[in-house]
C-alpha cells in the first residue's frame, strides 16, 4: 500500500469513526427514553406503580436533561470537551444501571434524573465538538448527516425496545443502555480533545454562568423560547402517555405501538424536508406560524377524537401524526429565530432554548402523570392547550415583524 492510499484510508476511517461517535452522543437524548416506552406498562405491573408514577420517570428525566444543558456548556467552555464528556457518560451509565436495579417507582425516577444529567452532556458537547472540528460548510454537512441518523434512531427505538422486552425483561433495556454508555466511553478515550487550551474561556464558572443574564432581557429570544416550551409540553405529554393510551386503552401490542411511534418520527423527517425547501422562499417566521397553526388544528382534532371516540385508535393515530410531524417546522424555525436575535453569547442562548424546550417537556409529562385517569383525555387536553399557546405567541411575533 502506498503512503497516499494509507493516508486516504486513515482519513476515511477517521471520518466514519467520528460520525459514529457524534451520532452516539447526539442520540443519547432519544434512545434514553424511546427504547423503554413499550415496557412502561409491564414495568408498572412489576414495580407496583401506577400509570402516573411511571410517567413521572419521563418528566424526571426531562428535568435532569433541561438543567444539565445549562451546566455542561459553561463547564466545557472552561475546561474542554473530553473530560466533561467522559464524566457525563459515566454519570449516564450509573443512572442506567440504577434504573435496571430499581425495585420501586421512587428509585426509578431518581435514577432517571441521574441518567439525564449525564445524557445532557453528550448532546450539548457533541454539538460543540462539531463546531470545534469543522469549518462552517463542513459543519453544516456533518450536522445534516447527524440529523438524518438522529431521525432514524427514534423511529426504531420503541420497536427495538419491544423486541428486547419480548426476549427478556424490562431491566434488560437499561442494561443495553449501560452497554451503549460503556462503548461510548471507550470511543471517547480514543478521541483527542476538540477544544484547544487557547480557545477556552478564562475566569471561574460563576463568571461563565453570568452570560445567561442578558438573554432574559431579549424579548425576541424569550418569545421563541416560550414557543419551544409550549410545543415541548405537548410533545413530551405524548411521549409519556402514548404507550399507556395505545397499549392499555386501545389494547394494541407493544410492537404495534412501536410502529405508530415510528410513523410520527417519519412525519417529523418529512416536515423537515418540506421546511428545507420552503424556508428560503417564505422565511422562518412564516414557516413557524404555519407549523404552529397546523399543530393547533391537529391538537383540537386530537381533543375531539379523544372525547367523542371517533375512529378509535386509527383516528387518534392520524391526528397525532399531523401534530407530531409539525416538530420539523416548529423546532428548526423557533431555534433559528431565537438565535438570530443574539449577537454575542450564541452558545448560552442555544442552551437556554434547549432548556425551554425540555423544561416545557418536563411540565407536560409531569402534568400527564398527575392527571392520568386511564383515558386519552389528559394527553389530548395538554396537547391542545399547549399548541394553542404556541400559535398565539407565533402570531404575535409575525404581527410585530410585519409592523416593523
Amino acid at each position: 500500500m502506498t503512503v497516499s492510499s494509507a493516508s486516504t484510508s486513515a482519513e476515511n476511517y477517521r471520518g466514519i469513526w467520528l460520525t459514529i461517535l457524534l451520532s452516539l452522543l447526539l442520540g443519547f437524548a432519544s434512545i434514553s427514553t424511546d427504547l423503554y416506552l413499550p415496557a412502561m406498562p409491564s414495568m408498572g405491573a412489576q414495580l407496583g406503580a401506577s400509570q402516573g408514577q411511571l410517567e413521572l420517570t419521563v418528566s424526571g428525566y426531562l428535568m435532569g436533561f433541561a438543567l444539565g444543558q445549562l451546566f455542561w456548556g459553561p463547564v466545557s467552555d472552561r475546561f474542554g470537551r473530553k473530560v466533561p464528556l467522559m464524566l457525563g457518560i459515566a454519570i449516564f451509565v450509573v443512572g442506567a444501571a440504577g434504573c435496571a436495579l430499581s425495585t420501586d417507582a421512587t428509585q426509578l425516577i431518581a435514577a432517571r434524573i441521574v441518567q439525564a444529567l449525564g445524557a445532557s452532556a453528550a448532546v450539548v458537547l457533541g454539538r460543540a465538538m462539531v463546531r470545534d472540528l469543522f469549518h462552517r460548510d463542513e459543519a453544516a454537512r456533518m450536522l445534516s448527516t447527524l440529523m438524518l441518523i438522529m431521525g432514524i434512531a427514534p423511529m426504531i427505538g420503541p420497536s427495538v425496545g419491544a423486541q428486547i422486552l419480548a426476549l427478556s425483561s424490562w431491566q434488560s433495556i437499561f442494561w443495553v443502555l449501560v452497554g451503549v454508555g460503556g462503548v461510548t466511553l471507550i470511543g471517547l478515550a480514543r478521541t483527542a480533545e476538540s477544544l484547544p487550551r487557547s480557545m477556552r474561556g478564562e475566569g471561574n464558572l460563576a463568571q461563565a454562568f453570568l452570560a445567561y443574564g442578558p438573554h432574559f432581557k431579549n424579548a425576541k429570544l424569550m418569545a421563541h423560547a416560550m414557543i419551544l416550551g409550549c410545543f415541548g409540553a405537548g410533545v413530551f405529554a405524548y411521549v409519556a402517555g402514548s404507550s399507556f393510551v395505545f397499549i392499555e386503552y386501545f389494547s394494541l401490542s407493544p410492537q404495534a405501538y412501536g410502529l405508530i411511534f415510528a410513523s410520527g418520527i417519519g412525519g417529523i423527517m418529512l416536515s423537515n424536508a418540506v421546511n428545507l425547501r420552503l424556508v428560503g422562499r417564505f422565511g422562518s417566521n412564516r414557516m413557524l406560524f404555519i407549523g404552529t397553526s397546523i399543530a393547533a388544528v391537529a391538537g383540537l382534532l386530537i381533543l375531539l377524537v379523544a372525547s367523542a371516540g371517533w375512529g378509535g385508535w386509527i383516528g387518534f393515530s392520524i391526528a397525532l401524526f399531523a401534530y407530531i410531524g409539525m416538530n420539523g417546522l416548529i423546532g428548526a424555525n423557533a431555534i433559528a429565530g431565537g438565535l438570530s436575535s443574539v449577537e454575542q453569547g450564541t452558545g448560552s442562548a442555544s442552551a437556554l432554548l434547549g432548556f425551554a424546550q425540555y423544561g416545557g417537556g418536563m411540565v407536560g409529562s409531569a402534568l400527564i402523570g398527575l392527571l392520568a385517569n386511564g383515558t386519552p383525555m389528559p394527553m389530548a387536553l395538554i396537547i391542545s392547550a399547549s399548541t394553542t399557546c404556541a400559535v398565539v405567541i407565533s402570531l404575535t411575533i409575525s404581527r410585530r415583524r410585519a409592523s416593523q
